[in-house]
């Protein structure tokens, strides 16, 4: 992961310059606090990823993905990425003081978003440098941490932490250590629940995250498409997940950041008169332990029966997808349902699962084993 001889990081102060080409996001928030918060984020993850290239050339990788940022920043302080099997949570701030760790409780008690280490971050966006003054791990935070119920966070004080980055870097190479405490699990939410929630916090209010309580809005916040969603409403923006609406007038910028793409298909004929024909669906490439793969979404015979195959190949033509693969479809929220799954039990060239889905239903796709950057969409038929 990173070299004993790698060097140390800028200077002893831990100061990084903000690449000049780091602008404020491209996607709008709701209020003017989101907004800045997205921008202290953003020139942090900047900062911080250009150190991790030039300095110890190493690859990481924002959780869960690129374009699930912007609906995290509108709501949440603090960015994830990850190198390896080390999650890190940076935490920025353009308070100088430097006295403190305050991490979100959604970073801490969010099963899926637990990170091992978590990082204080100075900005200081007119003079273009960010500071690490110090961190700790997951562990720490909740036996040491103060836990602040008016604006749910977890604070650590500044001597509790740990100053110097170079001690996290022999850690995690050298001498790995127990970073996580056990979270306790979060109750999925029924999905007529999670439609009056979404319809009340996509409104004006100010603080959504602490209208509710939190283990509903860590359940809502862990669902990737929910979460989504409830972006889009609170911009103001018409569903950007519609498959029907990819297929007639182009697929969404948002779709596009997630790898969709239309295609044609040739479809295989239902019956020895038939024909082989084209039909126009939805592709997306998967890399999943280390091959790619591509998920194709299509209409299976008329339109208008509704019936549409959901289908994993490889995208070299000439392999065939490993035993023990799987493609599961569930609900809106995350129920199964009849005939849902498909596994590969032997090597196979394709899986698939076709469904009967009523307009404006919407399904959940998953893949096993866990395709990189995979997070949860709702796709809308």
């Amino acid at each position: 992961m990173f070299s004993a001889s790698s060097p140390s990081l800028l200077d002893n102060e831990h100061i990084l310059e903000i690449p000049p080409t780091s602008t404020a996001p491209e996607q709008g928030f709701s209020t003017a606090g989101a907004c800045q918060r997205a921008l202290i984020n953003q020139l942090c993850l900047d900062a911080f990823l250009c150190m991790l290239r030039e300095e110890f050339s190493v690859t990481s990788k924002i959780y869960p993905n690129h374009a699930a940022l912007a609906s995290i920043w509108e709501f949440v302080n603090g960015t994830a990425i990850s190198f390896g099997s080390v999650r890190l949570i940076l935490i920025p701030t353009l308070a100088m003081d430097g006295d403190e760790l305050r991490v979100s409780q959604e970073w801490i008690d969010i099963p899926e978003w637990v990170g091992d280490y978590y990082l204080a971050v100075q900005v200081n966006p007119d003079e273009g440098w960010i500071r690490v003054y110090g961190y700790t791990n997951h562990q720490k935070i909740k036996t040491l941490g103060v836990y602040n119920p008016s604006d749910r966070t977890y604070s650590v004080e500044s001597e509790d932490l740990i100053q110097d980055l170079n001690v996290l870097w022999l850690t995690t190479q050298y001498y790995p250590e127990v970073t996580r405490a056990e979270v306790t699990a979060l109750q999925p939410l029924p999905q007529t629940q999670a439609e009056n929630l979404l319809q009340r916090l996509g409104s004006n209010i100010k603080f959504p995250r602490l209208e509710i309580p939190f283990q509903l809005w860590g359940a809502l916040l862990a669902h990737g498409g929910w979460r989504q969603r409830l972006y889009e409403l609170r911009q103001g923006l018409t569903q950007q997940t519609s498959v029907i609406q990819w297929l007639t007038d182009g697929v969404s910028n948002f779709a596009t950041q997630l790898g969709w793409s239309t295609r044609e298909f040739l479809a295989a004929p239902s019956s020895m008169r038939s024909r082989e024909a084209s039909t126009v669906g939805l592709s997306r490439q998967l890399l999943v332990s280390n091959s790619i793969y591509e998920l194709r979404v299509f209409s299976k015979g008329n339109a208008e029966e509704l019936v549409w195959r959901f289908e994993l190949r490889s995208s070299n033509p000439d392999n065939l997808i490993p035993s023990g693969f799987k493609l599961r479809l569930l609900t809106e929220d995350l129920q199964t349902f009849t005939n849902n799954e498909d596994t590969a039990t032997a090597p196979v060239e394709q899986l698939y699962v076709e469904v009967m889905l009523e307009s404006g239903e919407g399904i959940v796709w998953e893949v096993e084993p866990t395709p990189e950057d995979y997070e949860r969409e709702i796709l809308r038929f």
